[in-house]
């Protein structure tokens, strides 16, 4: 549809162009014949003109030849030559004229202007051989004879007034040039305004043409360029409007059924992704469960080994240096040898435990100790740990001050074997991280308020912990710079597993450091627990940190 229009449309202005060249060379034409005619009007009115001056300039060297003043015949002869020549080119222009039809109205005009020509030609050689004949007057003829001869010659010729013939061509040359411009400005003004038409023509022929096709074209392109836009978002659900017979139309339908083509591919490839991202997916589900449980058991017997290695170490050094300690100088009594040896079987019950602990949860392949929860005089712990600690004290001649826990005075709910190992802890950190010959602190007192609670301080004159390393010491396997540097053996689990035992018995554990603000040295360790204000006589029962 739009071809053929497009194709009329455009064959019509190539016509239009076609008939404008046509024109324009007729135009041309016409406009070249005008211009020729009138430089023809002009040059015969210029030639008649040209021979009445020469006509002149002749009758003055014939008076200045006849009185004696002058007037050469070589003079003589160039003027009848000039005259002759005028003659010869009027007559060709004349000719001309007549073959460009410039006859004027019943060829009257040629006529005229051709018997003039023949009248002046008879009079030219009648001048001719009158002038050769010319001579220079004697002083006694009269001046006027000699005049009125040369007027008879001059101005007469076959009984016609030579000068009248010649002014009356110039009137009628000068007529016909004017007439001939007026003509050539005519036809110049019409082809001007048929130039002006065409053009103005073909203008409007071309914008009407251009406005209608930008009307009919503007929407099916639009549409085509919007649902290309949309194929290119990867909207292939989109479908262009186009319903016509035209060119467009096709196209769209084209893309229509593309975009279906491609839709429907794109629904099968997605439901494959999907399937195969579903299957990828399960299998990457199952491996990342069966990598993370594989990573959870290497953690947790990672773990179990740094605890194993932790829990045993305290307990063992404190036989040895039970041992060492009853062992060292000379003989004692045997209440001295069975007070030591009743230390060490306490703390070998103590290390069984902890191996039945540490067992229990390899076997049961868990992260926890289990906690007896039961009314506890918490002297005695504080005095188990007093004793193993002083051993491990006495090695780096280190002095444990602690005021005697009166029995009785303070209960908490807990495991009392917990609680002994969990202050054990804190005494092992605060000598292993003193210097010889220092004083561990330890403090403890009562609040009243409720919920009433125990706030336990054991403070070390040791090496203390940055500031910036506060908030890491609970963390497992951290171990500060300063602590490195003064013990390089260590797992840095002494403190996240007392933690998590001060959580078992729902208290809290903070560290200070450093202790003495004077010096920046040392660490103190607050301990928190609650304290049982009335009797319990709940039965022992046990949960997990």
């Amino acid at each position: 549809m739009f071809r053929k229009q497009l194709s009329w449309v455009l064959l019509f202005l190539a016509a239009c162009i076609v008939l404008q060249g046509i024109g324009a060379v007729f135009a041309l034409r016409e406009a070249e014949r005008q211009v020729v005619r009138g430089r023809i009007a002009s040059d015969i009115h210029q030639g008649f003109v040209q021979l009445s001056a020469t006509k002149q300039h002749l009758r003055a060297w014939v008076t200045q030849h006849k009185i004696g003043a002058g007037g050469v015949p070589a003079a003589r002869e160039a003027l009848l030559n000039d005259m002759q020549q005028s003659l010869t080119d009027l007559a060709t222009l004349a000719e001309t004229a007549s073959t460009l039809g410039m006859e004027g109205s019943d060829g009257e005009e040629q006529k005229a202007r051709l018997e003039a020509l023949d009248v002046l030609g008879k009079n030219v050689k009648t001048l001719g051989e009158t002038l050769g004949l010319v001579k220079t007057l004697p002083a006694d003829i009269p001046a006027r004879l000699g005049w009125d001869t040369l007027t008879e010659v001059f101005e007469k010729s076959e009984g016609r007034d030579l000068r009248q013939l010649i002014g009356q061509s110039i009137v009628r040359e000068r007529a016909a040039m004017l007439r001939e411009r007026q003509a050539a400005d005519a036809t110049l003004a019409r082809i001007r305004w048929l130039w002006i038409g065409m053009a103005l023509s073909l203008a409007l022929l071309a914008s009407g043409a251009t406005v209608y096709f930008a009307r009919a074209l503007r929407r099916p392109i639009d549409e085509l360029a919007r649902g290309a836009h949309k194929l290119r978002q990867g909207k292939l659900q989109h479908r262009i409007p186009l319903d016509g017979q035209d060119e467009f139309s096709d196209v769209a339908r084209s893309m229509n059924a593309m975009a279906a083509a491609l839709e429907k591919h794109s629904q099968q490839e997605t439901e494959q992704r999907q399937r195969l991202e579903s299957e990828v997916r399960e299998r990457t589900s199952a491996l990342h469960e069966a990598n993370k449980s594989l990573q959870q058991t290497d953690t947790r017997r990672r773990q179990l080994l740094a605890d194993i290695s932790h829990e045993l170490r305290t307990p063992t050094t404190a036989i040895r240096g039970e041992a060492e300690i009853t062992l060292r100088g000379g003989e004692r009594a045997a209440p001295e040898y069975r007070e030591a040896l009743q230390r060490i079987v306490a703390i070998s019950r103590q290390l069984g435990s902890v191996i039945d602990d540490l067992l229990a949860m390899a076997r049961s392949d868990m992260e926890t100790l289990s906690i007896v929860h039961q009314t506890v005089d918490l002297s005695e712990p504080l005095a188990d740990a007093l004793s193993q600690a002083s051993a491990l004290a006495g090695e780096k001649d280190i002095r444990i001050d602690c005021p005697e826990m009166p029995k009785a005075s303070v209960k908490v709910m807990g495991d009392s074997q917990r609680l002994s190992q969990l202050l054990l802890l804190l005494l092992d950190n605060a000598v292993r991280y003193s210097h010889p010959k220092g004083t561990v602190t330890v403090r403890w007192q009562q609040s009243h308020d409720y919920p009433a609670m125990l706030t336990l301080q054991v403070t070390d004159q040791g090496i203390g912990i940055p500031a910036e390393e506060l908030h890491q010491v609970f963390d497992r396997h951290f171990r500060g710079s300063l602590a490195r540097v003064h013990r390089a053996a260590g797992s840095g689990l002494g403190l996240p597993i007392a933690k998590a035992l001060v959580l078992a018995h729902n208290g809290n554990l903070t560290l200070q450091s450093p202790a003495d603000e004077t010096q920046s040295t040392g660490t103190c360790v607050v301990l928190q627990l609650p304290l049982l204000t009335r009797p319990h006589f709940d039965p022992p029962t046990e949960t997990a940190p």
